[in-house]
């Protein structure tokens, strides 16, 4: 069997036969979150199944493809859908995208997300940015051997959200009126919601957000020297547990499509001011 370093080499080169792009943003869009690529001007698309190595996104929401070309003049590869723990892949093959940007010469990553809010000041439709996380998940994707050709053994979090790109989206948002929290954001396994008192759990150990996702993909990232930016929609309201209601996929997709448009102009004036 081939070598996690060789498998990142493998689908690389296999991207390369199909597009000369060198990204300097590698994106990664979340549930309901797909419309992003309606403004980039596309040099190719590649679907997963083709790539080596690729898994295959499995949840509603999430297209598959891996998209090459410019945002806002920028040169970017964006994900248009991502994989999760839940889905049966090991947190190696979740990540493995990440390995595979990083390869192709990206040096920064923005990854979205839709999640519940733990937090009472944050509403489902509004927009987080993430600057922290605690992480819940079972498993790790830097677990085993560490090879030293993709990241150093112990990666410091101290500022796992870079802090730069955080101060300009902030003013940007200021400038723009648009609202935005800054928060905490915690992953769980899934692929069931949470019950009221584990919501209560995570308010009381200082989250803002919860969902399922993100978190190995920026573990990996800040491995491997990507700069990151994190954004989140909410999709339901989650705190106080007095006002919980029923959610479904549907309905988070709904709101995510919602406030898609907010989170889209972020990204926008990002690529062109960053």
């Amino acid at each position: 069997m081939n070598s996690y370093y060789e498998q990142i080499r493998e689908a690389t080169d296999y991207i390369h036969t199909l597009v000369d792009l060198q990204p300097q943003y590698g994106i990664i869009l979340g549930t309901g979150l797909g419309n992003l690529t309606d403004f980039v001007l596309k040099q190719c698309e590649i679907e997963y199944k083709q790539i080596p190595h690729f898994p295959v996104s499995t949840v509603m929401g999430h297209k598959g493809k891996l998209i090459f070309g410019w945002l806002e003049g920028v040169p970017v590869v964006v994900m248009s859908g991502r994989f999760h723990y839940y889905e049966g892949y090991s947190m190696q093959q979740v990540t493995f995208p990440v390995r595979v940007m990083r390869a192709l010469g990206a040096t920064k990553m923005i990854v979205t997300n839709v999640s519940g809010s733990t937090n009472s000041n944050i509403e489902a439709g509004d927009i987080a940015l993430i600057k922290d996380h605690i992480n819940l998940l079972p498993e790790n994707p830097l677990r085993g051997t560490n090879d030293p050709a993709l990241g150093v053994r112990f990666p410091d979090m101290m500022d796992a959200y870079d802090a730069v790109m955080r101060k300009k989206v902030l003013e940007m948002a200021r400038h723009r009126q648009i609202k935005l929290h800054e928060a905490v954001y915690i992953g769980l396994q899934g692929p069931n919601l949470e019950t009221p008192a584990e919501y209560r759990f995570l308010h009381a150990i200082g989250g803002d957000l919860v969902g399922m996702s993100t978190i190995p993909e920026v573990i990996v990232a800040r491995h491997c020297g990507l700069r990151v930016l994190a954004l989140s929609v909410v999709s339901n309201k989650c705190y106080p547990t007095e006002d919980l209601g029923e959610t479904t996929l549907e309905s988070v997709i709904a709101v995510a499509n919602a406030a898609e448009p907010k989170l889209t102009a972020i990204v926008k004036w990002l690529m062109a001011n960053g």
